[in-house]
């Protein structure tokens, strides 16, 4: 790389060919002068160059500059030279030109574009225009870029020569490195499940603002060990320039829960890791993101940049890439059967082949395609990116052709809400659909899961990232429409190869969350006796045998007419709630508090969303006023967006301005004196007025519409303790039909998990 250009073979783009029969050169070249690297975030002033090729460049003919789908920088804009992002460009001819940034000026994965036309004369080969994106002149602070690193961020340009409107893209690739900023918060990442004696690892890094792992991190840090654990050094050297570290050869000696605490010099605690739940004979844990894009289609950096920061930034087990498909050409395709090959190894790392099948929501929606071994062929929703059609009888249009050209594979297939939410009522899927996604960067769908009771599948459940921004396993969503934090699933397997985790997959034994490390552990209890199926008999026959309880993701059937439910959790932070659902209905629960526990700390957060599709995301603007209490304390959940306005308004108010996308936010606010006075919330899809002292164990909600939209108010203990929780729970089953008993977990700081169903089946 030179002169701030990308060359061909890095990246491996799809982009098409320039026009046959003509050299690139013939429509100019461009260049960008400085390429960096700068920070996240921080403001620049990025100058391009575009030099006229042979055919010129006539009267009302253009340019255009396009940047990727994911970028989250500033908008682009020429009406204030005093404001950010503030554009200008010259001709060295003089002509004028007219700018006009258009947020969705051209294809995907380039919707963002920059339209520049010559007007009032013509340009000659070798003439150029100077672009100053952030130009300062005029007293605007730069142009903000994106929150999240790119090796190779692309300013490309297209030429329209003979103003036709027909646009040839330069095969220079002008670009700047964007890279982490200063670290503001520290993470430390163990295993959940492990055996006495068994070997670990310890993962950290830091991260900053908008969730990069930082390289600017370098510092001596202190570890101790909450529990036994061998190996682990009291002092370590963090390596400056490093993005992340990783200490192995620990062991836990004994049964019980650990966790690590990394300190600094002075012993202020930095980090807490996850629990490590250590128990003899106790099945894998295996943690992975298992969906996301890199920068060959709509993501950014290439695809080995790609599985280089799952595993070793976000410390992953398990991963595959899905790319759209229709945009995965046959080349790729090869390379990405080639890479997984490459980075899968047994017992440390698993990586599947796979792609997400695309077709739109009246056609079947999107799903993920994840095969066993490589060398399989695509079977595309549609060539709608792909110039090369020579194998365009090969599509699978519908997803009834798509699980008919799959039946015969081995393979497996989850339902995704993306742009184009899955329609799973279209198609049963039989054997080759597993499970549905309900939880993405995206936002949260337990309506999904909800979807496949109402038709009588029997799925599993879990969470990925969906990321577009280059970080499987620590997805943050940044500035833009993304509103949750990536999700992962844990895996419950007997040993760290394709084929333990395709087991775990056919079997459902796995569990998601909103991106923590949990330990979750769901067990049924049948006092009369069950008959426990290894294969789902709705299907075929299936092998059976007695047994007196199931686990997560079995298929039972009972003639009882009740469950014992446990649920253990160990988690990072403490336990807010556990909730037990059969069906689409919550049957029991238990708080991870006593109603004796309630404090200070009243909590307001927003749920839901707009609907199913792709403009999902509902906006929350208003304020919360508090008439005769002052605010002590204030703490933010889940606002990844850390420039949307949630913060106190004076001493008794906060304002907001947030949205979600079928997740939660809200906000933490310990009060002088909470009983006194009323709480006045005012955020357009819902209003409320609570009386403080009115407000007990159970939370004030307003439903406001939408999809799962409401409005919470609760009262809260002023600071909740419990991390570990076992938990008994009487469960009444329906009969004459499927009883899916699953669990949701909320931690205090805005974590979910979900537990895959365990079907009972009671005659």
């Amino acid at each position: 790389m030179s002169d701030g250009l990308i060359d061909d073979d890095e990246m491996g783009d799809v982009w098409p060919a320039v026009h046959p029969g003509r050299e690139a050169g013939d429509y100019g070249s461009a260049r960008i002068d400085a390429r960096g690297p700068f920070a996240v975030r921080s403001f620049q002033t990025v100058d391009l160059t575009y030099t006229v090729g042979r055919f010129g460049l006539d009267d009302s003919g253009s340019i255009k500059i396009v940047q990727r789908f994911p970028n989250d920088g500033g908008r682009l804009q020429v009406a204030d030279p005093t404001a950010m992002n503030f554009i200008s460009a010259r001709a060295s001819n003089g002509c004028s030109l007219i700018l006009v940034p258009e947020p969705d000026g051209h294809q995907r994965p380039w919707e963002r574009s920059l339209r520049i036309t010559v007007r009032g004369g013509s340009m000659h080969p070798g003439d150029s225009i100077a672009v100053t994106f952030g130009d300062r002149g005029g007293g605007s602070p730069g142009l903000r870029l994106q929150t999240f690193c790119e090796t190779a961020h692309e300013f490309r340009v297209l030429v329209d020569p003979c103003a036709t409107g027909h646009f040839f893209p330069l095969t220079d690739r002008p670009c700047i490195e964007i890279v982490a900023g200063t670290p503001v918060r520290w993470k430390a990442v163990l295993p959940t499940h492990g055996r006495p004696g068994g070997p670990f690892s310890l993962g950290l890094r830091a991260e900053d603002l908008w969730g990069n792992p930082s390289h600017r991190a370098g510092r001596s840090l202190r570890l101790e060990a909450d529990g036994g654990i061998l190996g682990l050094p009291g002092r370590v050297d963090y390596p400056d320039g490093e993005r992340a570290w990783r200490i192995t050869g620990l062991t836990a000696p004994a049964a019980g829960i650990v966790r690590v605490r990394v300190l600094d010099d002075d012993g202020a605690e930095l980090a807490r890791s996850n629990p490590l739940v250590v128990r003899a004979g106790q099945t894998g844990g295996y943690w992975g993101d298992l969906h996301g894009q890199s920068g060959e289609t709509v993501g950014v950096n290439p695809i080995d940049e790609y599985f280089a920061f799952g595993r070793d930034l976000a410390f992953l087990d398990v991963m595959s890439h899905q790319a759209n498909d229709f945009q995965v050409t046959g080349a790729f395709w090869a390379r990405i059967n080639a890479v997984t090959d490459a980075v899968n190894r047994d017992g440390t790392f698993v990586a599947f082949p796979g792609y997400e099948w695309s077709g739109n929501t009246p056609v079947g929606g999107d799903h993920n395609v994840f095969f066993r071994h490589a060398g399989r062929p695509i079977r595309r929703s549609s060539h709608a990116l792909l110039e090369d059609r020579s194998d365009l009888d090969g599509d699978a249009n519908t997803t009834t052709e798509l699980f008919e050209a799959l039946r015969d594979e081995d393979c497996v297939v989850y339902a995704h809400v993306g742009g184009r939410p899955a329609d799973i009522g279209r198609d049963d899927g039989g054997r080759i659909r597993t499970a549905v996604e309900v939880h993405s960067d995206w936002g949260s769908f337990e309506w999904i899961m909800k979807d496949s009771f109402a038709h009588g599948y029997r799925l599993g459940l879990v969470c990925n990232s969906d990321g577009h921004k280059g970080r499987p396993g620590a997805s943050h969503p940044g500035a833009s429409q993304f509103g949750a934090l990536g999700g992962l699933t844990c895996f419950l397997a007997d040993d760290l190869t394709r084929d333990g985790i395709f087991a775990a997959l056919r079997r459902r034994r796995h569990y998601g969350t909103t991106g923590c490390r949990m330990f979750l552990d769901v067990v049924a209890a049948f006092p009369g006796g069950a008959t426990l199926y290894d294969g789902d008999p709705r299907l075929g026959p299936a092998a059976s045998r007695p047994s007196a309880e199931a686990g997560m993701g079995d298929i039972v059937e009972t003639t009882g007419g009740r469950a014992q439910l446990r649920v253990e959790v160990a988690a990072h932070a403490p336990i807010l709630r556990i909730d037990v659902l059969n069906g689409p209905d919550e049957v029991a629960g238990v708080s991870g508090y006593d109603a004796a526990d309630l404090g200070d700390r009243i909590r307001v957060s927003f749920h839901g969303a707009e609907y199913r599709g792709r403009g999902r995301q509902t906006s929350w603007k208003g304020s919360a006023r508090f008439s005769d209490a002052r605010i002590e304390r204030f703490d933010r959940i889940n606002a990844w967006n850390h420039e949307r306005p949630l913060a106190p308004d004076g001493p008794s108010s906060v304002a907001f301005d947030v949205l979600t996308t079928g997740n939660f936010i809200g906000f933490d606010a310990w009060l002088s004196d909470s009983r006194a006075g009323a709480l006045t919330v005012a955020a357009g899809h819902a209003d409320s007025q609570v009386v403080l002292d009115d407000l007990g164990a159970d939370p004030v909600v307003v439903e406001a519409g939408g999809l799962d939209r409401q409005l919470r108010i609760a009262r809260l203990p002023d600071r909740c303790r419990r991390d570990h929780l076992v938990h008994d729970f009487d469960i009444e089953l329906r009969p004459g039909r499927d009883n899916p008993l699953w669990v949701r977990v909320t931690t205090e700081d805005g974590y979910n998990a979900w537990s895959s169903p365990i079907y009972v089946v009671r005659p």
